[in-house]
């Protein structure tokens, strides 16, 4: 494995997170989650990339070919799939907390009881 995934890997988290921290709306937050995110995409794609690999279909392959794991690919489209439905729910709460409230900044917004 190489560097360069693995500095894109940081830099898109370290980018999220000071999104997170930063922001002061809503959409705005869950958008930087949607780039937290995405790091773990690109760290899942490298671990699973093998140069000159192929898809690990059996009887096709000659001997000793090298095959990439399938099973890093089905985690990331697992993982891309699980964040799509957080996200939505995610914008659902932010969609009713700015009906209630009246605004989309989360510092302004009274505390929630229970």
């Amino acid at each position: 494995m190489s560097l360069l995934p693995i500095l894109v890997t940081v830099w898109l988290f370290l980018v999220g997170l000071y999104g997170i921290a930063t922001s002061r709306n809503t959409i705005h937050l869950v958008s930087c989650l949607f780039v937290t995110q995405a790091s773990t995409y690109v760290f899942l794609l490298s671990i699973g990339f093998r140069t000159g690999g192929t898809a690990p279909i059996l009887g096709k392959l000659p001997p000793g070919a090298p095959l990439v794991d399938p099973v890093v690919q089905s985690l990331a489209l697992t993982d891309i799939v699980v964040g799509a439905t957080v996200s939505a729910l995610i914008l659902v709460f932010a969609l009713q907390a700015h009906k209630k409230h009246g605004t989309s900044d989360p510092r302004s917004a009274p505390p929630m009881r229970g």
